[in-house]
């Protein structure tokens, strides 16, 4: 096999329109994000959280956490959490709520480039993440201990000056790390296609996706959307989608379950570097994603037979 020729070259080709691709829907966003945070808009916002934040268990404070996080990746609500005083339950459930409702601007709109409704995805991760805050505050342990945080310095911005130089210094690193990790993606999956290991891949994983109310064409995008996340798995799957090789319906299926559930290795870890169990919060996603999934299809299902009906009157 010519690798460079036959798997290199193209892969680097198709990761550099890829990443142009996603770049042009990252960075205006960020920058807004970092403009609404230095005039005080995301701290404006958090206020009217903290009445609902009495039933989540959490004091008032951490609403700007769980804003933070609608709007930025995981780092940026995490660098607030290690500057603050929590005990491990709410850390708990901090966790959960931000690893399901996390960078939702940029998200939402990449999974609306895959044919499913941008306000959907963002609404069903607020709505989801509640739902689990409240359902972990009824059954997690009262005491649960103290965590130890570690302190971290943050780069303050004073001037639009700084926030344009941070921007751009993030931009910069961000670019090259998406470019790098789709090429890693693009090389893995021609060297699979190549040696006709997609489709033997895909049928280990079948009993899982059955099990996940998850087609089976979408078992290659189930994989890349747990170990990297939404942001490359949905590069792939518009790669996937062009080709053919997965319809618009099963994409929004596997779109409903990866909206609350990805990126299971680096989005644990991160929490259970602070002492999070990795089974709270690896677990839960994993039945929130099921039920979501399962009560698309049944929705889907039920609407089918109204046309249906509607139709043979």
């Amino acid at each position: 096999m010519d690798f460079p020729k036959k798997i290199l070259f193209p892969s680097l080709k198709k990761s550099g329109r890829t990443t142009i691709w996603l770049l042009k829907i990252i960075l205006p966003i960020s920058l807004l994000v970092r403009f609404l945070d230095y005039f005080g808009v995301l701290t404006f916002i958090a206020q009217f959280l903290d009445p609902v934040f009495v039933h989540l268990g959490l004091p008032g404070s951490t609403a700007i956490i769980f804003i933070t996080s609608i709007f930025l990746p995981l780092y940026a609500p995490l660098a607030i959490i290690m500057s603050m005083t929590v005990t491990l339950r709410e850390l708990t459930i901090l966790a959960l709520m931000c690893q399901i409702a996390h960078n939702l601007p940029v998200e939402s709109a990449i999974q609306a480039k895959t044919g499913t409704s941008f306000w959907s995805m963002f609404s069903l991760r607020v709505v989801v993440s509640i739902l689990v805050g409240i359902l972990l505050n009824l059954i997690l342990p009262k005491e649960m201990g103290m965590p130890i945080f570690a302190k971290v310095n943050t780069e303050a911005m004073t001037s639009i000056v700084d926030v344009l130089v941070l921007w751009l210094k993030s931009s910069a690193q961000m670019a090259l790390l998406i470019f790098t990790i789709i090429t890693v993606l693009n090389v893995i999956y021609k060297l699979l296609e190549h040696y006709n290991l997609i489709t033997k891949l895909s049928k280990a994983i079948e009993p899982v996706l059955r099990f996940f109310g998850l087609p089976t064409s979408t078992g290659f995008l189930w994989l890349i959307g747990y170990i990297v996340g939404l942001a490359y798995g949905g590069a792939m799957m518009i790669d996937q989608m062009s080709d053919g090789k997965v319809t618009k319906s099963d994409a929004e299926l596997l779109n409903y379950h990866l909206a609350v559930s990805h990126s299971a290795i680096e989005d644990n870890l991160l929490f259970v570097a602070l002492g999070v169990s990795v089974w709270w919060i690896f677990g839960v996603r994993l039945v929130a994603s099921w039920i979501v999934v399962w009560m698309r299809r049944s929705f889907l299902q039920m609407r089918r037979k109204v046309i249906h009906s509607s139709s043979t009157i």
